[in-house]
Order: C-alpha cells, then structure tokens, then sequence
C-alpha cells in the first residue's frame, strides 16, 4: 500500500453494496459489477456465523460452558467496554445469561463525556465489577504522534493494542480462560484490509516509536508475538464472539441498551472517543481519502439490515458536524500540542504503509504461517483420529 487516493481512474461504485474504487487498491468487480467484499462477506457468513434458532442454542451452550468452567473463581470470562454499541450489548448479554466477566475498559484521554456516562451506566446496572486501565498520558501521546508522523493509516492501532494487552493480563492475573469479544460479521465483516492493520503487531508499533517518538515505552500496555503464543497456548486463554452465533441487529441492540441500560447513542460508529471520531471524520478522509462508512453500511446491507438507496442516502451527509469538527480540531491541536501548521505537515506527508516499518506481517506471522501450512495435514490427521472438531465458530 503506497498511495490510497484514486485520481487516475473513473470511479466504480458495486453494484450490490456501497464500496468504491476510491483508496482501496484491493477492490475488484465481476461482471455484474460486485464487488469482491460481497462474496468475502458471504463466505465469512458461512465460514463464522450461525444464526437463528441454533444459533442462539450453540450460544447458550457456549455461556453454560463457562459459567460452568469458573463456577469456583471469582469471575468466569472478561470482556472489553468502550461504551459503544457492540461492546455493550456484549455485556448486557453477559447480565442476562447469569455469567460472571471482569469488564476491562481503556481511559487513553480521548474520552467523550457521553462514553463515561454510558460506561457508569452499564456498570450500575449490570453490577459488574470494572477495571479501568488509565493509560500513561505523555507516553501515549507521544506513540499516537509518532503514528501521524509515520504516516500511517491505523492510528487506532495503538488503543486497539492495549486494551487487548491489557485483558489478556488481566485474564493471566485472575486465571480466566474466557475472553468475550464483542466483533461480529453482521455489522463488521466488510473492512478493506488497506484501511487497518493488524492489531496485535507490537514490532510495527515499537518500530514506529523508535524511529519517530521522543519518549521510550515504559508503561504502554503490549503483548509480543511470544506473549500471545504464550496466552494462548500455555495458559489456553481463548476468544470468544458470542454476536456471531446470534442475529445481532444493530437498530435493534441500540434500542435495547438504551432501555435496559440508560445507554446513549454518540451519533456515529466508534464517536464514543474524541480521537476515534477525528481520525475517522477528519483524518482519514481528507489525508487517505477514506471514507470509512462506506464498509460499514456495505455490511449492513450484505446483511440485511439496510437497503442500498438507504446507504446511499446516508453517505450524501456530511461525515461530520460542521461545528463539532471545528470544535473537536482544535480540541485534539491542543491536546497533542500541535500549532496548525505542524497538523497541516503531518496531513500533506506522503502515505505510507506499514510495511515500510518492521512488522511482524512480514516476519514472524510470514515464518508461523508457512510452517502451520506445511504441518496442517498432519495436524488435521491427529484431531481426526482424536476426534476434534471446532467447537467455537469465531472470526
């Protein structure tokens, strides 16, 4: 990934979702014009999620499970809250099929109020115990900007990396096996892979610090390649995405927090952070020409849950409040401690893509992938004639 903005060539919208042409070098069109994010999206559909009257028993068979598995610890599973939607029904279905979770959130300064109340509200009325991770201001501050200085898209990589960090620690720490994850294919499975990145690469991230930050990592919440192997392996920490089992509906589950929960709707996906809400309002759109409602109605629409003329609709608004942006620019200016032209530098540097950093993609994840490839068919002999079979769809 070099350059993301189409300027050579006509754009193509799909004929059966809402993406285009436009920085995503990875988009392809059949011959009715579909795009190949449709098919992907089918084929995670059948792959990850099951749905409807079985699904919903494969799930309660999966919550008895654990609750039966930590029916002598204090709690039985944890789970991440940002205080958006996905996350907080993640939890209410926890409330409401008698499990037991520490609730994990991660304070990375870029806050809104409306999260912090939806967050005291949820845990008032679940009762669950929180635990909050306050991350080190200074030192994350100076990482986030020396993502903007890489260049880079995934900003958000550097709070998707610690509080994931943070709940496999937490999990270690109170020997829970159960990690809820509140990701789901209905609302989410459509997401060019250009626009994100891999959000367990601590080398990319340590990478970019080094050759950009002014301060060392002392504090930052990460877990290594070996760390997670670890978790995963030793100590058989595993994830969970009980949304995939389930039709989740996102109109829906919004009407149902709010009134089970006093939850309360930030106009937007991920609005619940400042940061999250300039980065995608702002940044993404004006530095990498992204516009990253465009998957997420795609999604909404391969599942259902909204026509395409409605998406199409939709995106003829403006991605942000005029007076929020203004307001929320010079909020994140003075929070980082950027003047306007240091911002403006940072916005007109060339793109670059995270393999122009070390990075675990091109290392570690290369070397494990092709050895897990060449021991898979005897891999797939053993468990044969164990007799194991996937038990926990998830994606």
């Amino acid at each position: 990934m070099t350059t993301l903005n189409n300027t050579t060539q006509d754009v193509r919208v799909c004929t059966k979702t809402v993406m285009d042409n436009i920085a995503d070098p990875d988009i392809t069109f059949d011959e009715n014009g579909v795009c190949n994010y449709f098919y992907q999206y089918q084929d995670r559909v059948e792959k990850f999620f099951v749905g409807g009257e079985e699904g919903q028993r494969q799930m309660e068979e999966v919550f008895a499970k654990i609750r039966e598995e930590g029916k002598n610890k204090k709690y039985d599973c944890i789970t991440g809250v940002s205080g958006g939607v996905d996350s907080t029904y993640m939890v209410y279905l926890c409330k409401k099929y008698g499990l037991r979770p520490l609730v994990v959130h991660l304070d990375n300064g870029w806050n809104s109020e409306i999260a912090n109340q939806n967050i005291n509200n949820i845990i008032d009325k679940c009762g669950f115990d929180l635990h909050t991770h306050v991350i080190d201001w200074e030192e994350f501050r100076d990482l986030q900007l020396s993502f903007l200085k890489a260049s880079v898209i995934d900003l958000e990589l550097t709070s998707d990396h610690a509080i994931f960090a943070v709940i496999y620690g937490l999990a270690q720490k109170h020997g829970i096996t159960y990690m809820l994850n509140g990701f789901n294919i209905t609302t989410e499975g459509i997401l060019p892979s250009a626009w994100r990145w891999f959000k367990y690469d601590w080398l990319n991230i340590r990478s970019i610090q080094k050759q950009f930050g002014s301060k060392k990592l002392k504090t930052f919440p990460h877990v290594s390649f070996g760390k997670k192997t670890y978790y995963e392996f030793v100590k058989k920490i595993q994830t969970v995405m009980p949304l995939n089992y389930i039709d989740y509906n996102k109109e829906e589950a919004k009407e149902l927090i709010s009134r089970e929960l006093g939850w309360r709707d930030y106009g937007g996906k991920h609005f619940e952070s400042i940061i999250t809400r300039f980065y995608q309002g702002y940044i993404l759109p004006e530095k990498f020409g992204v516009d990253k409602r465009k998957a997420h109605l795609s999604t909404l629409i391969a599942s259902g849950q909204m026509t395409r003329d409605e998406a199409l609709e939709e995106l003829k608004q403006p991605i942000y409040d005029a007076d929020m942006l203004e307001e929320d620019k010079e909020f994140v200016l003075k929070k980082f401690g950027f003047s306007e032209a240091e911002f403006e530098a940072v916005m007109n540097a060339p793109i670059k893509a995270h393999t122009d950093y070390p990075s675990y993609i091109t290392k570690h994840y290369k070397y494990h992938e092709q050895i897990m490839k060449s021991i898979s068919p005897a891999t797939r002999l053993v468990k044969k004639a164990l007799g194991i079979r996937r038990e926990n769809k998830s994606y």
